[in-house]
C-alpha cells in the first residue's frame, strides 16, 4: 500500500482529537538535532554579515528552519492527520514562558523600552523578542496543514490525491509569494526594515516546506539508490547558486524567501531524510530542540553583551560563542530533564 493509499484510507475515519501520540523516531530526532545545531551556528555568526566567509557559512546553515517545517509535514502525512490542539499547546506554552524571560532581558538592557500593553501584545503576537518569530511561522503552517487535511477528511473520493494536489498548489503559491512580495511592497514605498520583517514571516513561502515534506512522505521513494546518489550533487549545486546570489547580490538576494533559497533548502531537507541519520546524541538534542531554540539565544546575547569577544576577531568570536552556546544548551537540557517534573519539561519545551 502506497503512502497516498494509506492517507486515502485514513482520512475521514478518525478526528484530530482521536490522533494518538506518536512515538519518537530516532532518525527524525537526529535530523532535528542537526538542524538545531545549525540554528545555533547562524545565531553565533558576527553581525552584520559583511564578509565572504560569514555569508557563505550563513547560506550553508539557512535550511535549519525548513528542516523543522519539512519534518512536520512529513510526519503528518505518515499519520494522515494533524493533532492541532496538542501541537498548538506544545508550541505556545513554552513560548509564553520564554517570552517573559526574553522580555525581562530586553527591558534590563533597554531602559527606554516601550512597555505599553499594545506594544507588549504586538511583541508577543509577532514573536518580536530575540528570534522567536519562527514560533508563529510554525503555528500558522500547522493551522494551514490542519485545514487541508480536515477539508480532505470528508466523504469526497480519493482524499489522498486531493491533499497531494492542494500541497503542490501550496508550493507554487509559496514561490510566487517569495518572488513578488518584495517588489510589490517596495513599489508601495515600504521601508527596508519593515520589508525584512514581513519576509521573515512570509507564511505561504514557509508553508511550501511543510507541503514538500508531506508530499515527500506520500510520493517519494527515498530509499532508491539512484536518488540517494543524485541528491548530494544536486544539493551542492543549489547551495552554490544560493550562496552566489547572496554574495554577489544577483537578482533576489534575500536571506529568507527567495527561489534560490527554496531549492537549496528543499534539496537539503530531502537529502537528510533520504540518508536517515541515526545518532543517539543528535536524537537526544533533537528531542529537546524546541527547548534549545527558545533558550540558547540567552547565552548568545549574554556573551555578546557582556564579554569582549570581538577583540579576538570575527572567526574566533564565532567559534567561542557557538561552542559555549552548544555546551550551555546541552547542560541546561540535561539539568531540566533530570531535575524537573515531566509537566515542567513539557512547559519548557524539553
Amino acid at each position: 500500500m502506497t503512502a497516498v493509499d494509506r492517507l486515502s484510507a485514513g482520512l475521514g475515519t478518525r478526528s484530530v482529537a482521536d490522533a494518538p501520540a506518536t512515538s519518537r523516531d530516532i532518525a527524525v530526532d537526529s535530523i532535528r538535532g542537526i538542524a538545531i545545531l545549525m540554528v545555533i551556528g547562524i545565531h553565533s555568526l558576527p553581525q552584520p554579515l559583511d564578509t565572504f566567509w560569514t555569508k557563505s557559512l550563513d547560506a550553508a546553515l539557512r535550511p535549519c528552519v525548513p528542516v523543522f517545517l519539512f519534518a512536520s509535514g512529513y510526519l503528518t502525512a505518515l499519520s494522515g492527520r494533524v493533532p492541532l490542539a496538542r501541537r498548538l499547546k506544545a508550541a505556545l506554552i513554552p513560548y509564553a514562558i520564554a517570552f517573559l524571560a526574553a522580555y525581562g532581558y530586553m527591558a534590563l538592557h533597554n531602559p527606554a523600552m516601550d512597555h505599553r500593553m499594545s506594544a507588549t501584545l504586538a511583541r508577543f503576537g509577532l514573536g518580536y523578542v530575540f528570534v522567536y518569530y519562527y514560533v508563529f511561522v510554525y503555528v500558522w503552517c500547522t493551522l494551514g496543514l490542519w485545514l487541508i487535511f480536515a477539508l480532505a477528511g470528508t466523504e469526497k473520493p480519493d482524499p489522498g490525491k486531493q491533499v497531494a494536489a492542494v500541497l503542490i498548489l501550496s508550493i507554487g503559491c509559496g514561490l510566487l509569494a517569495g518572488s513578488y512580495l518584495d517588489p510589490a511592497m517596495s513599489r508601495l514605498g515600504v521601508s527596508d526594515a519593515l520589508l525584512d520583517e514581513v519576509r521573515m514571516r512570509d507564511i505561504p513561502f514557509w508553508f511550501s516546506f511543510v507541503a514538500l515534506g508531506a508530499l515527500t512522505s506520500m510520493l517519494a521513494e527515498l530509499r532508491d539508490e539512484a536518488m540517494r546518489r543524485l541528491l548530494p550533487g544536486a544539493m551542492l549545486v543549489a547551495y552554490m547558486a544560493y550562496a552566489a546570489v547572496r554574495i554577489l547580490g544577483i537578482g533576489d538576494a534575500a536571506i529568507y524567501d527567495s527561489t534560490a533559497f527554496f531549492f537549496y533548502a528543499a534539496l537539503f531537507c530531502v537529502s537528510l531524510f533520504a540518508v536517515q541519520p541515526r545518532s543517539p546524541l543528535f536524537a537526544w538534542l533533537g528531542s529537546g530542540s524546541y527547548f534549545i531554540y527558545l533558550w540558547h539565544i540567552f547565552v548568545v546575547m549574554a556573551l555578546r553583551d557582556h564579554t569582549p569577544l570581538r577583540q579576538f576577531g570575527e572567526f574566533a568570536s564565532f567559534a567561542i560563542v557557538c561552542s559555549l552556546t552548544i555546551l550551555f544548551s546541552i547542560a541546561a537540557l540535561f539539568a531540566i530533564r533530570q531535575l524537573a517534573s515531566p509537566r515542567i519539561c513539557r512547559w519548557l519545551g524539553a
